[in-house]
């Protein structure tokens, strides 16, 4: 991997990490696209440049994150469910279904009829419009949505979004949550694979990865700022029909 392939990326991951359409997929096509074996330091990377993206939240929602305890409570509860499946699988999942085309391709496509499911049965039943109107059973019932994007594809944003939404959220409170749960998740996540594996990382690849978090960090911000300003207004259904299109291309090229 050379400073083109972590630039690259950097904005696929900055991008789509945060939209309902899962980061992961989107990095394995492109380093197919671009010609980088799928090993373990690329693995690695795709999971380290997660850093950037979650640096560009606190940066947005520093002041929330701060000041809000009924928000962390909320935010706790939902992690619980990700971080001891996540830690349990961790060995499995590395090994196995990252990198693995079919996996990939299902969890876009269902990921996709989901989405546009749940979008659907929200214009009827979304009634809540922030996070702490919503009990902390529902919030750990998110988590269990959360805990279904360890399997790569899946999309961690869409399946808290659609977590979210069946649990009373409406559209924007939903990706909002899917923000601020991002943040213990991905950082506890990233901290682990980074202590699992720095090993691996030669002294001359880490200005590689430094180059994919400053860029992940720049285009997740213009991305979070895009998508709620989208959802204000608009649904998810275009998010679902475009996750749906990409799995049959995928499909097409790679399997």
């Amino acid at each position: 991997m050379d400073t083109k392939h972590a630039l690259v990326l950097g904005v696929v991951e900055g991008i789509t990490e945060f939209l309902p359409v899962s980061s992961t997929g989107h990095l394995i096509l492109t380093a197919h696209l671009l010609g980088l074996t799928h090993d373990d330091f690329t693995k690695s990377f795709e999971i380290s440049i997660q850093l950037g993206a979650i640096t560009a939240v606190l940066y947005l929602y520093w002041r929330r994150l701060t000041l809000d305890l009924e928000l962390y409570k909320r935010i706790f509860v939902a992690f619980l469910p990700t971080g001891f499946l996540g830690l349990t699988f961790y060995r499995f999942i590395k090994g196995h279904l990252i990198g693995n085309d079919f996996v990939v391709v299902v969890a876009l496509i269902l990921g996709g009829f989901f989405l546009l499911f749940a979008d659907r049965l929200c214009e009827r039943s979304c009634s809540l419009k922030d996070v702490k109107e919503m009990s902390y059973r529902r919030a750990f019932v998110v988590g269990l949505f959360q805990s279904l994007a360890m399997i790569p594809g899946v999309s961690r944003s869409g399946a808290t979004m659609v977590g979210g939404m069946l649990m009373g959220l409406n559209r924007k409170a939903s990706a909002e949550f899917s923000f601020l749960l991002a943040v213990p998740t991905m950082l506890i996540a990233t901290a682990y694979d980074l202590y699992k594996s720095y090993d691996k990382f030669h002294l001359d690849e880490w200005h590689v990865l430094g180059l994919g978090f400053f860029t992940a960090f720049v285009f997740a911000m213009l991305s979070v700022k895009l998508l709620v300003g989208f959802l204000s207004k608009h649904s998810f259904i275009p998010f679902g029909v475009y996750r749906i299109l990409v799995g049959l291309l995928y499909a097409y090229f790679f399997l």
